[in-house]
This record gives C-alpha cells, sequence and structure tokens, in this order.
C-alpha cells in the first residue's frame, strides 16, 4: 500500500474507532493478529483486549472527543500524535466519577499490512489524567 492509502487507514482508525467506539471498525479494521505494545497493566494486548479498552474509556468518559494534532507516514508505519478531553462520568479503570475534566495525549506509531492495522505501539499521558483526576500524586 502507498503512504497515503495507509494514511488514510490511520485516519479511519481515529474517526471510526477512537471517535465513534465501533467495535465492527475494529474487526473490520484491525488484523486478527494485532498487537497493541501499550495496553494498561494486567490487559492482553490483543484485538479483543482493544475492543475491551475502548468501550470501558468511553464509559468513563462518555463525551470523550479526540484530534488528530499530527499525522506522519513512512514505509508500512503512520505516526498519529493524539488529543483527547472528556468528563470522567462514568467509571474507569476501578475509579469512580470524578466529574473532572482530563486531557489523555499521545503517540501511536500504527502498522499497517494489506489495508488493516497489525501493530500499534506508543506513548500516552495517563499518569497525567490520573493526576487531572486527582487520584495520583
Amino acid at each position: 500500500m502507498s503512504i497515503e492509502e495507509n494514511k488514510a487507514v490511520a485516519r479511519r482508525w481515529m474517526e471510526e474507532i477512537w471517535q465513534k467506539a465501533s467495535p465492527a471498525a475494529i474487526d473490520e479494521l484491525l488484523a486478527p493478529n494485532f498487537v497493541f505494545n501499550y495496553p494498561p497493566p494486567g490487559v492482553e494486548g490483543n484485538r479483543e483486549a482493544y475492543k475491551q479498552i475502548v468501550k470501558d474509556l468511553f464509559t468513563g468518559f462518555p463525551d470523550l472527543k479526540w484530534t488528530t494534532a499530527d499525522m506522519v507516514a513512512e514505509g508500512d508505519k503512520v505516526a498519529v500524535h493524539w488529543k483527547g478531553r472528556g468528563t470522567h462520568k462514568g467509571e474507569w479503570w476501578g475509579i469512580p466519577p470524578t466529574g473532572k475534566q482530563a486531557t489523555p495525549s499521545g503517540i501511536s506509531i500504527i502498522r499497517i499490512a494489506g489495508g488493516k492495522l497489525v501493530e500499534e505501539a506508543g506513548y500516552s499521558n495517563m499518569g497525567e489524567v490520573m493526576q487531572q483526576l486527582g487520584v495520583s500524586t
């Protein structure tokens, strides 16, 4: 696939999975052997766990909105700098709702083969999010 085609897949990943929380999009866009290299502690890094991660995040932050701050591609990889904003209105990672705003952000480097994501590695600021929620120092 071309770099532009890979970037189009990455845009769909952001729009359909992270904007709409679509389990069907996860099945469509993530390869069956997808590997997620930075899952929460104690969570498997596979496609089924990814579905649960997305569901849990939107349960905790039902008004969560994401933006793509930057996107760079080379070969079969696309790097996406993403930012979010949402209100903690539901339980998330065992934390009862705080009603506080959180601003998750990070960088995901996704590898694409045959039009599907086969791997995601990256960094997120979940420690900072915990501080924003008042549950960590």
